[in-house]
C-alpha cells in the first residue's frame, strides 16, 4: 500500500515534472490549472496579498468620499447623479440592512462637501487624497505583477485624473445602456415568448457578472505600470469577478446570521462587517491580479516560490545572451527587443532580466527607448563594445563605495592570484566584442517581440 510520502511524491511528479507539450490537451489543462491553484495559495499562504488587502481597507476608508464627491460633480454635469445611490447600495447589497445604513451615511458625507467651501487648498487636498487612493493600488498591483519601477508623477497624476473623470460617465453609461434595451418594447416582446423569455430573464442575471468582470478586466489591463495582454486580464477579471459575486452571496448569509455580533459590538457592528467585506473584496482584486500574472508568465510557476538569485556565472552567461539578442536585432535593423520578449526568450522571470538590463544600462552600455513596453538600444557600435567591458559591468553590479576591491585587506599572494586571472580573461577575449556574439544566436519568436515589429 502506497505510504503518504510516496503519493506526495506521485503528485509532485504530475504536477511539476510533466511536459505539457507532449501531454494530451485535456491532461496539460488540468494540470495548468492545478498549478495555477497551488501558487496562488502559495502567495495568500505567504501574507503579502492580506497585508495589502488590509492595507487598502484602510486607505479606502480615507478616500471612499473623496473619490465619490468627484465622481458626483463629474456625474452631475451629465445628470446622471442620482444613479449614484443605487449602484453603491448594489456593491453594498452582502451586508444586507447594514448596506443601505453605510450607504447613506456615505451619501451623506458626500452632499456635505461644496466645493465653493472647501476653498483652492481643500479642493487639492480633495484631489490629492483620490489620486493618493490609486497610487496606492498601483504599487499593490505592480508587487502582483514584480514590477519595480512606478508611474512618473505628472504621467501618474494625469493617468488617475482620467479614469477618476471619465470612468464614472462610462460606467453609468454602459449600465443606462443595459437598462434602456432591457425596457425596449422588443425585449419585452419576446420576453412573454418561450423559450425567449428563459433566456431573457438568465442573461438579465448574468448582466451583473458582465459588467464586474469588464471592470475587473479593465482595472487588471490599466492598474499595473507594466504591458497586460487582454487576454491574461480577462482570465483573471473572470474568475476574480465569479468569486467576488459568489463571495457576496456567502457574506451575506454570514451577515443575516450575526445579530450576536451586533449585541456584541453595538453601534460599532456596522463599520466592522464594512471593513470586513472592503477587506475580501480587495483581497479578491489581487488573487484576480495574481492569476492574470501566473497566466502571462507562466514561468513563475515552475519556481514554486523559490526566491532565484543569479550566481556570478549566470550573470555573465545571461548577460552575454541579452546583449548578443539586442546586437542582433540593432544588426538587422529590427526593432528593438523588450525585457518582457528577452526574458521569455530565455525562460527566466522578467524581474531577474531586468535586473541584468538595469546594470548594463548603467554602465553605459544599452540604454532604454521610450517606446511601450521599454526596449533597449546598444548605446554604441556593436564593434566598439567588448565582451570584456560587459563582464566587467555584471560583476561590479553590486558593490559600492562602502564595499568594492579597494575597501579589502591587502594579500600579495592572492592579489597576484586574482591579478592573474584577470589577465588571463583580458588577454583570451581581447579581440572579442558584441558582434561577435550576434552571428549564431537564434530568431527570438516573433510573437515575443516588442509591439510593432
Amino acid at each position: 500500500m502506497p505510504t503518504l510520502q510516496n503519493l506526495k511524491q506521485r503528485a509532485d511528479t504530475l504536477l511539476w515534472r510533466t511536459d505539457l507539450k507532449r501531454c494530451p490537451i485535456w491532461k496539460a489543462l488540468g494540470v495548468r490549472i492545478a498549478r495555477m491553484v497551488i501558487v496562488v495559495i502559495r502567495d495568500l499562504a505567504d501574507g503579502q496579498l492580506t497585508l495589502r488587502a488590509m492595507s487598502l481597507v484602510y486607505t479606502t476608508l480615507l478616500s471612499m468620499v473623496p473619490l465619490l464627491a468627484v465622481s458626483f460633480s463629474v456625474l452631475k454635469a451629465f445628470g446622471v447623479h442620482n444613479q449614484i445611490e443605487p449602484v453603491l447600495l448594489n456593491l453594498l447589497a452582502p451586508l444586507g440592512e447594514r448596506g443601505i445604513e453605510v450607504s447613506n451615511r456615505i451619501i451623506e458625507f458626500v452632499d456635505n462637501i461644496k466645493a465653493g467651501l472647501l476653498g483652492s487648498v481643500g479642493l487639492a487636498f480633495l484631489i490629492y487624497t483620490v489620486v493618493s487612493l490609486l497610487q496606492k493600488v498601483e504599487r499593490s498591483f505592480n508587487f502582483t505583477w514584480h514590477v519595480t519601477h512606478h508611474r512618473p508623477f505628472s504621467q501618474r497624476f494625469s493617468d488617475y485624473l482620467s479614469v477618476i473623470l471619465i470612468g464614472p460617465v462610462l460606467v453609468f453609461s454602459a449600465i443606462g445602456i443595459t437598462a434602456s434595451v432591457m425596457s425596449t418594447s422588443v425585449v419585452q416582446t419576446l420576453a412573454s415568448i418561450q423559450p425567449f423569455g428563459a433566456i431573457i430573464e438568465y442573461a438579465s442575471r448574468l448582466v451583473p457578472y458582465i459588467l464586474i468582470i469588464a471592470a475587473f478586466t479593465f482595472i487588471y489591463i490599466f492598474i499595473p505600470n507594466t504591458k497586460v495582454r487582454i487576454r491574461s486580464a480577462l482570465v483573471g477579471a473572470l474568475i476574480a469577478g465569479v468569486l467576488w459575486e459568489t463571495t457576496g452571496w456567502i457574506f451575506a448569509s454570514f451577515v443575516v446570521s450575526s445579530t450576536k455580533y451586533t449585541v456584541i459590538y453595538s453601534t460599532f457592528a456596522t463599520l466592522i462587517v464594512f471593513m470586513i467585506w472592503l477587506y475580501l473584496s480587495w483581497l479578491i482584486l489581487l488573487v484576480g491580479a495574481s492569476i492574470a500574472f501566473y497566466h502571462q508568465h507562466p514561468e513563475f510557476i515552475s519556481l514554486r516560490g523559490e526566491n532565484l538569485r543569479l550566481s556570478s556565472r549566470l550573470k555573465d552567461k545571461v548577460a552575454l545572451l541579452l546583449m548578443a539578442i539586442i546586437g542582433q536585432a540593432f544588426h538587422r535593423n529590427q526593432s528593438p527587443r523588450s525585457a518582457e520578449a528577452m526574458a521569455q526568450y530565455l525562460n527566466l522571470p522578467t524581474d531577474i532580466v531586468e535586473a541584468v538590463l538595469g546594470t548594463l544600462q548603467s554602465h553605459n552600455i544599452i540604454t532604454a527607448t521610450d517606446a511601450v513596453p521599454v526596449a533597449f538600444l546598444p548605446t554604441r557600435p556593436l564593434e566598439h563594445i567588448s565582451v570584456q567591458e560587459v563582464l566587467e559591468a555584471v560583476r561590479a553590479a553590486d558593490e559600492s563605495v562602502a564595499l568594492n576591491l579597494q575597501t579589502l585587506p591587502i594579500q600579495p599572494s592572492v592579489d597576484r592570484v586574482f591579478e592573474t586571472l584577470h589577465q588571463a580573461q583580458e588577454h583570451a577575449l581581447n579581440e572579442c566584442s558584441v558582434r561577435d556574439l550576434v552571428g549564431d544566436i537564434h530568431q527570438v519568436d516573433q510573437a515575443t517581440r516588442t509591439p510593432g515589429t
